[in-house]
């Protein structure tokens, strides 16, 4: 391991794993024994890894569950052992599990329920994530993702703006995308029908093994033509009640960000509804639903392909 220069900030990333119904919900502690405490799992990000796949990959080394991302939490800033640590955190809930095999940085898990965590739980901030966790309802993500890198319309010598494809950075960062995305369990994918947003996620809709559903409305030919139409499509899919990922162009990103706050009762000046977004940057909007559809907004976080 290399050491660390104690002026700089370490970057982890980590999870509150839930199980069971909201009331009733038991979270996983891991026993540390080299720190000899009880601990949520975490650990610090690789050098060029995403905040996302380091609090996947890192739930999956310590506990042997692949688990999928739920409504991002307060991030921790703290220090340890004389290292200011910032510790990005999501709820989380079981994919998949593997038998867990004790081993020199976990040697012991443990469900809990949220009473018994209070006590079991080391840290304090542990305990109040596992407490704001518990509170939060169940939510489905919508994401939305503005086009992976294009051809410049200056080089494109194609008749049909709508043909223009992703270049070689787009397809890097398409292909980027896949884990970033499948850590939400995505299981539903809308983009324009223009050639570089299908592209943008169809490598990701074949590794979930669904269709690529193409949403005219939303190309940048149709909104100029229609506008209405954006908002009014917008407002079906931020209330349908699946995980789904909607990919767009930057003309069209500001009304369908401003018809998605308002459709889940928020104010979209807020900062996290900003428009402005790079090639493959993506917004993720945890929405809760009342009994009868109704979706409001639980979280939004935003992300770029370098974060």
């Amino acid at each position: 391991m290399s050491e660390t220069n104690s002026t700089e900030v370490v970057r982890a990333a980590g999870v509150v794993l839930l199980r069971g119904t909201q009331g009733r919900y038991e979270t996983l502690a891991v026993h540390r024994p080299h720190r000899s405490d009880w601990s949520l799992p975490k650990g610090k990000i690789d050098p060029g890894e995403h905040v996302i796949s380091a609090a996947i990959r890192e739930c999956d080394e310590e506990t042997g569950i692949q688990a999928v991302l739920g409504a991002r939490l307060p991030t921790q800033n703290y220090t340890a052992l004389g290292q200011s640590k910032t510790v990005d955190y999501w709820v989380a809930h079981l994919r998949s599990e593997e038998e867990f095999q004790p081993n020199d940085e976990v040697d012991e898990l443990r469900w809990v329920n949220i009473q018994s965590a209070r006590h079991l739980l080391t840290y304090a901030h542990d305990v109040t994530l596992v407490e704001q966790a518990a509170t939060l309802p169940p939510t489905q993500p919508l994401i939305i993702l503005r086009h992976t890198q294009a051809v410049k319309r200056s080089d494109f010598d194609g008749r049909h703006d709508y043909d223009r494809p992703i270049n070689g950075k787009g397809r890097s960062q398409a292909k980027s995308l896949i884990p970033l995305l499948d850590a939400y369990g995505i299981t539903a994918v809308h983009s324009s029908d223009a050639q570089r947003c299908t592209q943008s996620v169809k490598r990701f809709a074949k590794s979930i093994q669904v269709p690529v559903i193409p949403e005219a409305s939303l190309s940048e030919e149709r909104f100029l033509e229609n506008p209405k139409r954006v908002a009014s499509r917008m407002r079906d899919l931020a209330s349908q009640q699946q995980p789904l990922v909607i990919c767009s162009h930057r003309p069209v990103m500001p009304t369908i960000l401003e018809t998605v706050a308002k459709t889940l009762g928020d104010d979209p000046s807020r900062p996290y509804w900003d428009p402005k977004l790079s090639p493959g940057s993506f917004i993720v909007v945890h929405r809760a639903f009342a009994p009868d559809g109704t979706p409001r907004v639980v979280s939004v976080e935003r992300h770029q392909i370098d974060d």
